[in-house]
């Protein structure tokens, strides 16, 4: 496509003589802006993908895709003949029946409001982020009247294994004399770490039948989580699932419960890629002045390329040539960079903290307790793309303007 003689005087072009260094300056600031502009690009989208794919996992791996709400006042009492039952629908997973109520927990040293789940040692071995939660727990001693709070919790607390915590219900019971609180002392078994903000901070777990027992619910639980094989069959799964429960209970999904969450981030994560890709554009408008710079300055050669039987054709190659090898270079180094920077992104942080002496990545606001990235094939696909197809429009001018130059004229003022 491009002759031996057009590649070599594009590669002499492109090496600026001393007299020529402003124009290699404007070069080197478009091969920065460019790789700096597609590495960025590569790693927000990662980051923001990484967050999405890993909040999502966090909050499966302790909820389920379903999950089937008793209404106020109406415990499920038949929950293991509904267990039964959706284990039978084709494409379950795991059922899980919990009892979760807010309450306050107090120790020596302070109280803290808190959300409790009675839950079955056996359904905690069941899902991968539990299980690794409770890494640190000896999971045999998960029975009776013990609890196990969320490292963070505990911390707020001041408590250790071993010790106790005083768990107080404002729904008790009724006398005469009016409502009394639930109050009764737990031992603390152990912390969990679910890497999740929200969970660490707030939630105590605790044995399914001693949930039972403080609140006074006899064989019953207030939710029942349903997990699926496969995501992409949610809506048909739950359609059965609404037909064969009661009106008492109310069915919705994960979808539902974190929608304005997850709709946040990928509006976010939009307006990101659209202002980073402006950055992008900002760097091709390098391209077009520095080869507009450079197409005047080496007016006199074209004039005599042309009059030596260049055609217009190949001027206008050789400048595009060299507008390409700039975008080309630089969407290379930019991606490599952006990949590099992904790959090792939690370091990154770790590092800049020790530096900075500051927490980079606050698990209270971003409820993570490390910074994610999940790089998308077919996203650094589509920048490599985006950004090779701004950089050789760019060129096109430029390199038009080249080939449009009259050789008597370029001649006669020089």
């Amino acid at each position: 496509m491009f002759s031996k003689f057009e590649r070599m005087t594009a590669g002499r072009y492109l090496k600026a003589k001393r007299k020529e260094g402003f124009i290699s300056v404007i070069t080197g600031f478009a091969f920065t802006g460019i790789a700096l502009g597609v590495a960025t690009l590569i790693i927000v989208m990662s980051v923001m993908n990484g967050f999405k794919a890993e909040l999502l996992n966090r909050i499966l791996g302790i909820n389920g895709h379903i999950s089937i709400v008793a209404t106020a006042g109406f415990p499920f009492n038949n929950y293991k003949n509904a267990v039964r039952d959706i284990y039978a629908i084709s494409g379950i997973e795991t059922v899980i029946p919990i009892i979760e109520k807010q309450l306050l927990v107090s120790s020596p040293h302070s109280a803290e409001g808190a959300m409790v789940r009675g839950i079955r040692r056996e359904d905690i071995l069941k899902k991968k982020v539990m299980r690794d939660g409770f890494a640190q727990i000896d999971i045999d001693s998960f029975d009776g009247d013990v609890v196990a709070l969320g490292d963070k919790l505990a911390k707020k607390l001041g408590v250790y294994v071993g010790d106790e915590v005083t768990l107080i219900s404002p729904n008790g019971k009724v006398t005469a004399f009016g409502s009394v609180p639930r109050i009764k002392a737990y031992t603390v078994i152990g912390t969990f770490n679910m890497g999740m903000f929200e969970y660490d901070a707030n939630y105590i777990f605790m044995p399914l039948d001693a949930a039972q027992k403080y609140f006074g619910l006899k064989d019953s639980v207030t939710v029942i989580d349903v997990s699926l094989k496969e995501a992409q069959e949610l809506p048909k799964i739950r359609a059965l699932i609404e037909k064969s429960v009661s009106l008492d209970a109310y069915v919705y999904d994960w979808k539902q419960s974190n929608s304005a969450f997850f709709n946040a981030i990928d509006v976010e994560r939009n307006v990101m890629f659209l202002i980073l890709t402006l950055i992008i554009l900002v760097a091709a408008f390098n391209i077009i002045t520095g080869l507009i710079m450079l197409v005047k300055d080496k007016g006199r050669d074209v004039a005599v390329l042309r009059t030596m039987g260049a055609t217009r054709g190949m001027i206008m190659r050789i400048f595009f040539m060299d507008g390409a090898f700039i975008g080309i270079v630089g969407t290379a180094i930019g991606v490599s960079l952006g990949l590099l920077f992904c790959e090792n992104i939690e370091h990154i942080r770790q590092f800049l903290q020790k530096i900075s002496g500051r927490e980079l990545f606050s698990s209270e606001i971003y409820f993570l307790s490390q910074l994610p990235a999940k790089v998308d094939g077919y996203e650094v696909l589509s920048v490599v793309v985006l950004t090779l197809l701004l950089c050789f429009t760019a060129t096109l001018y430029p390199a038009y303007r080249a080939s449009k130059f009259d050789p008597a004229e370029a001649l006669r003022y020089e």
